[in-house]
């Protein structure tokens, strides 16, 4: 009987290490080069309060890595370019990355892959060399560490470096049968890992001299006469994303790969632009990026794959604004770093909207100590200048009479005002930003449109609300079953 309940426990075990791979997600990456970049807690707070369950990092940040411990939040970290070689051309510095960015993380934090550089094979050609035993090194770390089921090894590509996307039906990489990307599709099919693919429709839209309509690369519908059609397999194509993804699937058919699925991990559409830069405009992020979690969430593949979901990436959260280049390097971003939208977004499946001023409300953290939130709800009040006065005895807001009710209105009212200056939703750890209007009978929050404000912007992909424990339940019953599962292991062993 033992044995049967240990071996149902290292089933749900070999389950959740590989749930990861099942069902289509829109996720975010964080950028870091703004000048006002808010902390690693409010960042966290901000991605939480959108219902973000997936992220991108660029690098293997500490701050960011420890403040996303116990959130459930699936987290890619990054490899850096200047780093690469290093990794490539030494094992034990390739230990050492994994052992200080990843092993001294998990499972706290939910680390699921390994980003080796970025647009390595276009951007660094240099280190293109020595990018597969990059690959291979941390991967064999990860194996030492007994984490290479659940933590993967990949590295983001360009679309450049297939020379033709279209038809996608003929496109191929540029490459020989020895390549670097040989070597790499290798290592992927090798380790049950996945592509990561960086598909910008701006750019293919802006670099294509007007070949294809702008509509396409917005997933805007075509009329019958200008719809998108690949001569040689008659696949219609609804955006220049799904051309773009196939083109990567059918490259990989070329050099007999099958079975790498493709997750998209950078694509969006920039905000603002130069003069000569005049489809990077508000209204068009907001239609793509709107468009792109209502096409992801159909939770289909590409014409060429339909029953492979596209799981996606948004390029990016905030706007960077100390990148250097053009205007539209600097505005591809969601967010501002007060947690309000750039443009509108719509919950996918509903009509509910967030706009820019009403979204995002600041409370008091349900575990805080009653301490703490005394001196929060005091500086509030007093320092920040908060309007307490409907928290007094007989106002709308005096009940229930409680520290952690009073300090939420307190703290939201300061954050309202101040959050346009830097204010931010902290008070030393007892704050937290959240989408849902904590309004109730005539008590009613500042900022509130007195109706809720809808619950995310995302799919919620892998993981449900994050448990009073703070961590979210996947993460919860993987740590418990695998607890199980050693015990399980030990019993059968002797």
């Amino acid at each position: 009987m033992i044995p049967d309940r240990c071996f149902g426990s290292l089933l749900l075990v070999l389950i959740g290490m590989f749930s990861n791979v099942i069902g289509a997600f829109v996720g975010v990456n964080i950028g870091t080069d703004v000048s006002s970049m808010p902390s690693a807690s409010d960042v966290v707070s901000i991605i939480r309060a959108h219902q973000i369950t997936h992220v991108r990092l660029y690098d293997a940040d500490s701050h960011m890595l420890k403040a996303l411990a116990g959130s459930g939040i699936e987290v890619i970290v990054g490899v850096t370019n200047e780093e690469v070689l290093g990794v490539g051309q030494s094992a034990s510095t390739a230990a050492a990355w994994v052992n200080k960015n990843v092993a001294s993380y998990v499972p706290a934090t939910n680390i699921t892959a390994i980003a080796v550089g970025s647009e390595v094979l276009s951007s660094v050609p240099r280190v293109a060399p020595v990018l597969v035993s990059a690959m291979n090194n941390l991967h064999k770390a990860l194996v030492a560490s007994d984490l290479n089921f659940h933590v993967k090894v990949s590295s983001p590509q360009s679309l450049d470096i297939i020379p033709k996307p279209f038809p996608p039906s003929t496109a191929v990489f540029n490459s020989s049968p020895n390549s670097t990307i040989y070597q790499l599709l290798q290592f992927l099919k090798n380790t049950n890992s996945y592509y990561m693919l960086n598909a910008y429709p701006y750019y293919g839209f802006t670099n294509g001299n007007g070949i294809f309509p702008i509509d396409y690369a917005l997933f805007k519908p075509l009329p019958s006469v200008k719809q998108i059609v690949d001569p040689n397999t008659l696949f219609h194509y609804n955006s220049m994303f799904d051309a773009m993804v196939d083109a990567t699937y059918y490259s990989m058919d070329a050099l007999n790969f099958s079975g790498i699925p493709i997750v998209v991990t950078e694509t969006g559409w920039p905000s603002q632009g130069g003069a000569n830069e005049p489809d990077a405009t508000v209204e068009n992020a907001g239609t793509f990026i709107n468009n792109l979690i209502q096409r992801v969430s159909n939770n289909s593949g590409p014409p060429s794959r339909p029953n492979i979901p596209i799981k996606t990436y948004i390029y990016e959260l905030f706007n960077e604004d100390k990148r250097p280049g053009p205007v539209s390097e600097k505005n591809w971003g969601m967010l501002s770093t007060n947690g309000t939208t750039v443009f509108p977004l719509s919950l996918s499946g509903s009509t509910q909207t967030m706009g820019n001023a009403t979204a995002v409300f600041c409370v008091a953290k349900d575990n805080s100590s009653e301490d703490k939130l005394q001196d929060g709800l005091n500086w509030a009040c007093g320092q920040g200048q908060a309007n307490c006065s409907v928290i007094q005895s007989g106002q709308p807001c005096y009940l229930p009479n409680s520290i952690k009710n009073h300090a939420s209105y307190a703290y939201n009212d300061y954050y309202q005002k101040m959050r346009s200056v830097g204010g931010t939703c902290d008070f030393d750890g007892t704050a937290t930003v959240t989408t849902n209007d904590p309004s109730y009978r005539s008590c009613i929050f500042t900022g509130s449109s007195n109706s809720s404000a809808g619950r995310g912007l995302f799919p919620a992909g892998d993981f449900g609300p994050v448990s009073p424990l703070g961590e979210g339940p996947k993460l919860s019953v993987w740590k418990i079953q695998f607890a199980i599962s050693t015990a399980c292991l030990f019993v059968i062993l002797l």
